[in-house]
């Protein structure tokens, strides 16, 4: 198992990321050049497939086994009134999950996903980033081991979300300290605030910034200063995705925001990465645009959970079921002009 839980350790992975299987992808090229249709006339569900191919290291790439794995955590910005719902939500809705009654649950069904939950100390929140760091260095390593955890052997596909009263404040502060600009750029309603609750929600990232941005200057130390455990939790994942040649689906705002400073840090962390959809949330465009990433749908989402992610994995199961069924010219008995 990849070790996450030290600056060092999250620096050296970060150095050391893999790249995808190129003769797998020009198999997969190959064959898509001989499929019964013009050329590029699939057009991003041919460069799906491609990319699905690269990363599992295979021509005919599959999607037997795909995960959605949500983190959940509480957040101790959440007292300064920036969200529409009390912290206590957060378990109540980790409940939920595990009744199979939330949006995530039917949607990875749908989907064919399975679902993990994994609720990092609920009862425990993070401190204020207003105030003071989000996490002690030991509470940032041991959230980020607990997302290298859900990336199993033999996965196919990994679909990080995320539950967390107060995670968009938390989530803005992050993008804002990684690739600049100020609270109002990155701020959005998120659970639905408006008013005096956003205007709450600007000042209390404008505050972290103030107090953080200088030093949140490394991957660990931004995680560590401004996220929270479930954010740190979906960033080991990632890496551990890539570490694994697992390749990743990305949800919203949320569920992005830990790859920003991973980024400024390792560019091509991004790499192995599909963005699902592009959300409601304001700051998810800007996010998706300074990391390069261009969505995969656009249906007004804000929900969370992995919910965009996990509707976009038909889309990706729909290209590589045509890669793989398509029948080529030779078979066909069909001139390919």
């Amino acid at each position: 198992m990849i070790r996450l839980d030290t600056p060092a350790a999250l620096d050296a992975a970060l150095r050391a990321l893999p790249a995808p299987d190129a003769s797998a992808r020009a198999a997969a090229a190959a064959r898509q050049a001989e499929l019964t249709k013009p050329r590029g006339s699939l057009g991003r569900l041919e460069e799906i497939a491609l990319f699905m191919a690269g990363w599992q290291g295979r021509a005919i790439p599959k999607l037997e086994r795909g995960r959605v794995a949500i983190f959940a955590g509480n957040h101790g910005v959440a007292a300064r009134g920036v969200s529409a719902f009390p912290p206590e939500v957060t378990a109540q809705m980790v409940a939920n999950f595990a009744a199979g009654g939330a949006a995530i649950n039917a949607l990875a069904a749908a989907a064919g996903l399975e679902l993990t939950v994994t609720a990092l100390e609920l009862d425990r929140p993070t401190d204020d980033i207003a105030e003071t760091a989000a996490m002690s260095e030991a509470e940032c390593g041991e959230a980020l081991m607990a997302g290298v955890a859900a990336v199993e052997p033999g996965l196919d596909l990994l679909v990080p979300g995320e539950m967390g009263i107060a995670n968009s404040t938390v989530a803005a502060a992050l993008c804002a300290a990684a690739l600049g600009g100020d609270a109002a750029d990155w701020v959005g309603p998120g659970s639905g605030v408006s008013g005096a609750a956003a205007t709450a929600k600007i000042d209390a990232v404008a505050r972290a910034l103030t107090r953080h941005r200088a030093r949140a200057n490394t991957p660990f130390e931004a995680l560590r200063r401004l996220g929270g455990r479930e954010l740190a939790a979906m960033a080991g994942a990632v890496i551990a995705a890539r570490h694994a040649r697992v390749p990743v689906l990305l949800d919203g705002f949320i569920a992005t925001a830990p790859l920003a400073p991973l980024a400024v840090a390792a560019p091509t962390i991004t790499d192995h990465c599909l963005p699902g959809h592009r959300s409601a949330e304001p700051g998810h465009a800007r996010l998706l645009a300074g990391l390069g990433l261009a969505p995969l749908l656009a249906l007004d989402l804000r929900l969370g959970e992995a919910s965009g992610g996990a509707v976009a994995a038909a889309v990706v199961r729909a290209a590589l079921t045509a890669h793989e069924r398509m029948a080529t010219f030779a078979d066909a008995g069909v001139s390919a002009g």
